[in-house]
């Protein structure tokens, strides 16, 4: 009992340096990144290069977390999630044994952080972005399990929404592994904790409210009703509450009917579609630019309604080229 306690409360601190037991690669630890139920993630340096190192003292979730990444690397494109570099143990000075794994370091901006610098259009945008890879992930297998804010960031350029943990990433079928309550729908009696697509599109839709409520709120005592009230009480979702609420309700059973349904809205709002693939291929060369909602208020109220079409039409044009970008 007292060794696996102190397993547990060891950690790791800056200059430490782990070396793989079976590859003999360095890597000097930087700083902590997180932790969880499984084990803590750490910002290191091997041969000048930063990268992320997860280490662990229960091996078999460790390589089951490698077998994820894996198989994520098997997908066309590799967008779903970071590239796995190296595999190993390590033994510490007290001759403890840990697993490890490294992982490319993907740095970017939280999921919150990025869309208020930008304007809230981009959470479509990304929502997007995420079923497409959810899509790809759910056809092969897996179900991303622990799918929350925290668990996202946006690398730029080009904006990219990408996941930096898997470790609640499930097998069809079984029941989720690792969750958090706010996300989870079980915990607002929506449905069972069993790892299927809706599972995953139920945390989306929470990711998207959560946006809205960065201080989350309390199930009540009828989490349904609660929520459903939240999602019909957030102004900005408007556009997007067919598709949320079911998504919420477990109607969808697969990411594509989502994501179909969602870009539809998207487009809809715009009320520019039936231009869309003729304005993408005369700007097949813009590229997006980043901007303040503020200051495009400032100058529209100033301007008049002549140039409040103009902009709205450079923003639609932005829009539909990144979507257009998604789909190819």
């Amino acid at each position: 009992m007292n060794q696996t306690s102190k397993k547990q409360d060891f950690r790791l601190r800056p200059g430490d340096v782990v070396t793989g037991k079976w590859h003999h690669k360095k890597y000097v630890i930087r700083k902590r990144l997180g932790s969880g139920a499984i084990g803590s993630v750490y910002l290191c340096e091997s041969d000048g290069k930063p990268q992320a190192l997860k280490i662990s003292d229960k091996s078999s979730s460790i390589t089951m977390e490698v077998n994820v990444l894996k198989s994520f690397q098997k997908v066309q494109g590799n967008r779903l999630g970071p590239s796995l570099l190296d595999v190993d143990d390590w033994i510490d000075p007290r001759g403890e044994r840990y697993s490890f794994y490294v992982m490319e370091f993907l740095r970017g901006k939280q999921l919150s952080t990025f869309i208020h610098a930008h304007g809230e259009e981009w959470l479509g945008i990304l929502m997007l972005q995420l079923l497409d890879d959810l899509t790809e992930l759910h056809e092969a297998g897996w179900v991303f399990g622990d799918l929350k804010t925290d668990n996202l960031i946006v690398t730029y350029p080009p904006p990219r929404l990408r996941w930096i943990d898997v470790g609640g990433t499930t097998q069809i079928g079984r029941s989720i592994k690792e969750f958090t309550e706010f996300y989870d729908r079980g915990y607002w009696n929506f449905g069972s904790r069993k790892a299927e697509p809706s599972y995953d599109l139920f945390a989306l839709a929470m990711v998207m409210l959560h946006f809205y409520h960065p201080k989350r709120f309390e199930r009540g005592s009828n989490p349904q009703k609660t929520l459903l009230q939240k999602l019909y009480q957030t102004k900005p979702l408007a556009p997007y509450q067919p598709c949320l609420a079911k998504a919420l309700k477990g109607e969808y059973t697969t990411s594509k009917q989502m994501k179909d349904e969602l870009a539809s809205l998207i487009m809809k709002r715009s009320d520019k579609g039936s231009n869309y693939y003729r304005i993408n291929q005369r700007n097949s060369n813009t590229q997006p630019q980043p901007r303040r909602r503020s200051q495009v208020n400032k100058q529209t109220k100033a301007a008049g309604h002549p140039f409040l079409e103009s902009i709205g039409i450079f923003i639609v044009v932005i829009l539909f080229y990144l979507f257009y970008l998604i789909l190819k």
